[in-house]
């Protein structure tokens, strides 16, 4: 009786623990409530309690989802052995209004610069993506992310509100270069509680859009979900987005299982002249809400991109599979299927249209 007792209690320190945790922590951000939350409920994509996809999407099978756990925060194996090479050009202080150019970070974070403008895509420069240290690092690099020279951004996008995509130190040292925000409904309110102005951020539903200095923004659907803390889940919409400037007609998947929204925004907004897409932290225990590389090669013939680069790898480790096993696959695939794709560098900026080598640099590491 005397050990049930003490259990009981410990658990209930427990939960007492994390949800002050949670609470106090500015890490986690701060779901809509309030006017706020009302406003959310017109979206025809919130059901009364929470947003939903498109299409019915099992966030996966939670006992398969466990037993990869330890494997995928705690295994080597499938790990780098060498720290990740990269090329940090330097960002020119004029941006040549004429062209695009494009760097990635790894991960999920790009610079776009297209019509005088810099656009920063999912910010994520931590060095974990969890709330807490202790979670999933980042792998090494042989130079340190150039957060400092990232300077005088006109927009920053946010797919949606997990940790690998929409990072609090990131945003914090970050936000005094930041002109505007655009995001999709409900994250506006994770940006207030981190010290962003209201003004200063655009909130939009799926197939909506806003127009700033001549670049059309617009949310598109993603097959996902979101949520940072404990009880908010799917509290905030999921997006991918569609980037059109007089230079360029842009597509970013944010994170997404595969399904028939590809072909939908291609009928509506494409076709498109550079598709990011999501390619990587994919497992059979939540196959609807990543995209495995052949959904990535087939949601290219979607899009109908003439080039397409595979992302959300090569900085974290968020599924068993190997770090570089989706890239690897991804290019077999897109061969086989007569793609148009690259890879850069980590870091690497080129032009759109002069797309650098395709050299296989994650090889031997």
């Amino acid at each position: 009786m005397g050990i049930t007792i003490t259990v009981v209690a410990l658990l209930l320190l427990l939960v007492i623990g994390t949800t002050i945790f949670v609470n106090v922590s500015p890490q986690f951000g701060q779901a809509p409530t309030g006017d706020k939350l009302e406003q959310l409920k017109q979206s025809p994509n919130f059901n009364g309690k929470n947003f939903v996809n498109t299409v019915d999407t099992s966030t996966g099978e939670i006992l398969e989802a466990l037993k990869s756990m330890p494997k995928m925060l705690f295994g080597s194996s499938g790990n780098p052995t060498k720290p990740l090479p990269t090329i940090f050009s330097d960002i020119p202080n004029e941006v040549d209004s004429s062209k695009t150019y494009i760097t990635w970070y790894g991960h999920s974070t790009f610079l776009i610069e297209t019509h005088g403008q810099r656009i920063l895509i999912d910010p994520m420069f931590g060095e974990v993506a969890a709330p807490v240290p202790f979670g999933t690092k980042r792998f090494k690099y042989d130079q340190a992310l150039p957060i400092a020279s990232i300077k005088n951004i006109d927009v920053v996008i946010i797919s949606h509100d997990h940790y690998d995509h929409l990072d609090y130190p990131t945003i914090q040292k970050l936000k005094d270069e930041i002109k505007h925000f655009v995001t999709p409904l409900g994250i506006g309110s994770h940006l207030e509680s981190w010290g962003i102005p209201e003004e200063d951020i655009t909130e939009l539903d799926w197939w909506q859009d806003v127009k700033l200095s001549d670049i059309t923004f617009t949310a598109t659907p993603s097959r996902h979900f979101s949520g940072r803390g404990i009880t908010d889940r799917d509290a905030t919409l999921w997006a991918s987005w569609v980037i059109q400037s007089p230079s360029a007609n842009l597509y970013y998947s944010g994170d997404s299982g595969y399904a028939n929204h590809f072909q939908e925004i291609a009928t509506k907004l494409g076709p498109f002249d550079f598709a990011m897409l999501e390619c990587g932290q994919y497992n059979t225990a939540w196959n609807q809400i990543h995209m495995f590389p052949d959904q990535t090669v087939q949601a290219a013939l979607d899009l109908n991109a003439t080039l397409v680069m595979p992302i959300h790898w090569g900085a974290f480790r968020l599924a068993p599979h190997a770090w570089d096993e989706s890239v690897s696959a991804f290019v077999e695939s897109a061969k086989s299927k007569n793609i148009n794709y690259t890879h850069p560098m980590i870091g690497q900026r080129f032009e759109l249209g002069e797309a650098p080598a395709l050299t296989e640099w994650w090889n031997n590491l």
